[in-house]
């Protein structure tokens, strides 16, 4: 089977509406995907009717945002219900703060010279209520004030540049428990992309383990295929299932297109085993 547990359309930050994307997914030879827009789960309803067009075997997922300390950690979650009351309420109330990080980014980067980022951002957003990074960089890159999307993040909006905002996200314990009180299983996203020590890593891990969280993506779109092995070590020694997952935002923009990525490694479990 091919098998993409992650990635995002149009209801968050990415380029494809989820119709679109399903179909993309049909041509890339995808068998199981999963859409798992940040904090919004309204794009199911669409991409599940595609999904039934093309033979694919759709998973209702999210990507929760979630502060850890002094970082900002994605917990995707699989084979949710999208339904459930305090699911659906958690991320309203994250899209809403998400919201007004929005406004405070384009009240920062006005201070250096950069007037209208966040009309500008809006602009390419799908969904008003999920302005994000992504769209920012998006609208910077467009008029001119970085070359390309990873500068936007290295000179405005990575911590310590001039448009980045602290913001408090759903908390770990919140996100992992909607995600399991929901049917659902809690994955980390991306563990390799982090800016946190080995240590502050393990530690994570060990409470999300506690908590109830199942997966770790291993082979990742964000990933270089020695973090491949790096995080199959860390399943293995967690006994966490393993996910594969491309972070698809758009063929402009992804490193990893649908599908695309290697197998996991054969002696993982993955977290599709039970499906």
């Amino acid at each position: 089977m091919n098998v993409d547990l992650h990635c995002h359309s149009t209801f968050s930050d990415g380029l494809l509406a989820p119709a679109v994307l399903l179909e993309r997914a049909h041509w890339r030879g995808v068998d199981v995907l999963a859409l798992t827009d940040h904090d919004e789960t309204a794009g199911l309803a669409e991409a599940r009717a595609a999904a039934a067009q093309w033979n694919i075997r759709l998973i209702d997922g999210v990507e929760i945002s979630i502060s850890w300390g002094d970082h900002t950690i994605h917990i995707v979650g699989l084979g949710i219900d999208p339904e459930y009351s305090a699911l659906h309420e958690g991320l309203k109330r994250i899209r809403h703060t998400r919201d007004s990080r929005a406004v405070r980014i384009g009240d920062e980067l006005a201070k250096v010279g950069i007037e209208g980022a966040y009309a500008g951002a809006l602009t390419y957003a799908g969904n008003p209520a999920l302005v994000s990074r992504a769209h920012f960089a998006r609208y910077l890159v467009e008029q001119g004030h970085a070359g390309d999307f990873r500068s936007v993040f290295d000179h405005y909006l990575a911590v310590g540049k001039p448009g980045y905002v602290e913001h408090q996200w759903a908390t770990l314990e919140e996100a992992v428990g909607w995600i399991r009180d929901s049917g659902g299983m809690a994955v980390i996203a991306h563990p390799a992309r982090y800016r946190v020590t080995k240590d502050e890593m393990r530690q994570f891990i060990t409470r999300f383990k506690a908590l109830g969280g199942e997966g770790i993506e291993v082979v990742s779109g964000a990933h270089s295929h020695e973090e491949y092995q790096e995080y199959a070590l860390v399943a293995k020694e967690f006994g966490l299932l393993a996910s594969r997952a491309s972070d698809f935002h758009g063929p402009s923009e992804s490193k990893v297109d649908l599908g695309s990525l290697p197998d996991l490694p054969a002696d993982l479990k993955p977290v599709w085993h039970g499906w």
